[in-house]
């Protein structure tokens, strides 16, 4: 396995380099306990290179990022992903939804009609480093032979079909009965907003993916222009996307599920919060006991 790794880290603006800097700070005490390096590479991206460069995706950063083994955004904006997916061959979206406490969930879906099956080979693979649960929602025409020909092949993983209505059902009352859902891309969103909304403690980031890197990650929220610079951000999506970015990005499994389980373990409640520092102080604390239940609890792991 490689043990040192390229990450392209573009913090845009709002909130963004708060938040990035937490990141950065969970990523290096985790390569630190699990024995690798992250070379982090900060490049100007949006409105900083516009103001220095005259253009919002310059072309030292374009090829920082096309030389790096996976790129992690501070906020989420469909203009970004549409900037930096027009080089990148990514044919899956990924959402991780983290529970307080172990338990936590993936949603994929394909970026494009052709790319149903690699998603369904991706999901397969997370479900076997996880729980062994695929659930398969809303299955069409688009997709059913590929769905039948992942079914007719899943010794020792359990497969179900729901329609999308049951599913949604099904994540309001009982979340934790999910561990790889495989849904059409108007469905997904849905799916993550019913997952993460209902209850304190749900966190969640995004990713998306493809067959050679880099693939992207991100937390939920976008700049909040509002909280910048006040050091109130919470900070748990951003470390959840670090965490997703090891797992599905870098392949650091054993990594990704530490941070994870750090960030379940420090939960989502804001009474506990005192600033964006003072959480991400929380979490990282939280990384012994973290990597310590992760050898019992390998159902767990990320991906």
């Amino acid at each position: 396995m490689k043990r040192a790794y390229t990450v392209v880290c573009l913090a845009r603006h709002g909130i963004g380099p708060e938040v990035m800097a937490e990141a950065s700070r969970a990523l290096t005490a985790v390569s630190l306990q699990h024995g690798f390096h992250v070379d982090e590479r900060h490049v100007p991206f949006g409105a900083d290179a516009l103001t220095r460069f005259g253009r919002t995706f310059p072309l030292s950063s374009r090829s920082a990022l096309l030389g790096a083994d996976a790129v992690l955004v501070a906020a989420r904006s469909d203009a970004v992903l549409t900037a930096l997916e027009a080089d990148l061959d990514l044919r899956s979206s990924i959402s991780r939804v983290r529970f307080e406490g172990r338990a936590e969930l993936s949603i994929l879906a394909p970026l494009g009609t052709e790319a149903w099956g690699w998603t369904l080979e991706r999901a397969v693979l997370l479900a076997r480093r996880s729980r062994a649960r695929i659930t398969l929602v809303g299955v069409d025409d688009r997709w059913e032979r590929e769905a039948e020909l992942v079914e007719h092949r899943l010794d020792g993983l359990d497969v179900e079909r729901l329609t999308p209505s049951d599913a949604i059902r099904a994540l309001i009352f009982t979340p934790g009965r999910f561990d790889v859902v495989v849904c059409a891309p108007e469905l997904a969103r849905t799916a993550v907003e019913v997952a993460a909304s209902l209850a304190n403690g749900r966190t969640v980031a995004w990713g998306r993916l493809g067959p050679t890197a880099p693939s992207i990650f991100g937390p939920a929220h976008g700049v909040v222009d509002t909280l910048a610079g006040q050091g109130v951000a919470d900070p748990s999506s951003m470390l959840l996307a670090a965490a997703l970015m090891l797992a599905e990005g870098l392949g650091e499994r054993s990594g990704a599920a530490t941070l994870s389980r750090a960030v379940g373990l420090a939960g989502g409640d804001v009474a506990r919060r005192p600033s964006t520092r003072g959480h991400a102080d929380l979490v990282l604390s939280q990384l012994p006991v973290a990597a310590a239940n992760a050898e019992f609890h390998r159902e767990e792991a990320c991906g």
